[in-house]
């Protein structure tokens, strides 16, 4: 694992190789039920399964299973979300499909290019799925930085990420919002970033009244930054609660059942780290000063409080720092 560590805290970059392997870590959900490394789809809804994450750093004895996906059931196919975290799990993502229908696997859409969420997708591409993402995304797969990223995984993740796993361009780039309609089922796609990544996208099946949000929301845990638009974040998150959704799935963590609530939740944390953070980037109040002044009282008996609040608060800084000049 590639971590910075200065003056006593750690520095996180999205996307850099170096630190993504503990960036990994604070990308995962809750632990789920049936232990580590286990899978088991779960129904959300009518039409929609999910398979959770578990809270761990991604290592050879989980697969780097440390995120969430879904599936959207229809009649004529299905429509998967987001590919997990190496060509292994993808399979056995893909017999968890077949658990519950026979319908072939007609598309991948990708709510960003997060590691943990598409190392799966070459093997959902060889099983005949077309991979649908936004076009931003395009940018990161032809950065050093992701073939970077690619090559320390197959050192720190071998034998699930190795020499046979590639990186998976989409073969549909999407610039703007778009709509699937498959066996009877509307399936929308809007584009909510640059939040979380660039490349952000939130998918939603009105039927269900299910909002398949990335990593939007991560739930009941600190989230990861990283170099993240917290500030379009923060609207992203606004514009999620103007979805008519019961029923949230989060990159990390269980199903929401209380929507409001748990949006909320991350957009205050996030509205927080701005609130604390931006006056002491500002007036070149020292980073360490400014931490220990804050009142982290709300978000401290979270998990990954420890891990990822520091971190958090640096990035925010650091971002802050660039918006004032």
């Amino acid at each position: 694992m590639s971590i910075f560590q200065s003056t006593g805290f750690l520095i996180c970059i999205a996307r850099s190789a170096a630190a993504f392997a503990f960036c990994a870590a604070l990308l995962g959900g809750a632990k789920a039920a049936e232990g580590p490394g286990k899978m088991r789809a779960q129904q959300v809804s009518a039409h929609v399964w999910m398979v959770q994450g578990l809270t761990a750093l991604g290592t050879v004895e989980n697969q780097n299973f440390i995120s969430n996906a879904a599936f959207i059931v229809t009649p004529a196919g299905v429509v998967v979300i987001d590919a997990l975290g190496s060509p292994a799990l993808a399979t056995r993502l893909i017999a968890e499909i077949r658990r519950v229908t026979s319908q072939p696997v007609t598309q991948v859409v990708v709510t960003h290019y997060h590691a943990d969420h598409v190392y799966g997708l070459q093997t959902f591409k060889a099983a005949g799925a077309r991979i649908v993402a936004h076009r931003a995304g395009q940018r990161y797969l032809e950065s050093e930085v992701a073939l970077q990223r690619l090559k320390d995984s197959r050192q720190t993740l071998g034998p699930w990420i190795d020499d046979a796993t590639r990186l998976v361009p989409a073969d549909e780039w999407l610039d703007g919002p778009t709509t699937l309609n498959l066996g009877g089922v509307r399936i929308d796609i809007a584009p909510v970033g640059p939040a979380h990544t660039p490349e952000d996208l939130a998918v939603y099946v009105p039927a269900d009244k299910v909002l398949l949000a990335g990593d939007l929301v991560f739930r009941r845990r600190i989230p990861f930054v990283g170099q993240a638009d917290s500030a379009n974040w923060i609207a992203a998150l606004d514009a999620l609660l103007r979805f008519d959704a019961d029923l949230v799935v989060p990159g990390h963590g269980p199903v929401s059942t209380d929507v409001r609530e748990d949006l909320q939740t991350t957009r205050d944390y996030l509205t927080h780290l701005r609130a604390v953070m931006g006056p002491a980037a500002r007036n070149l109040e020292p980073f360490d000063e400014a931490y220990r002044a804050a009142d982290w009282s709300r978000y401290e008996s979270l998990p990954l409080f420890g891990a990822a609040n520091r971190m958090n608060a640096y990035n925010t800084y650091l971002l802050m720092e660039r918006e004032a000049k």
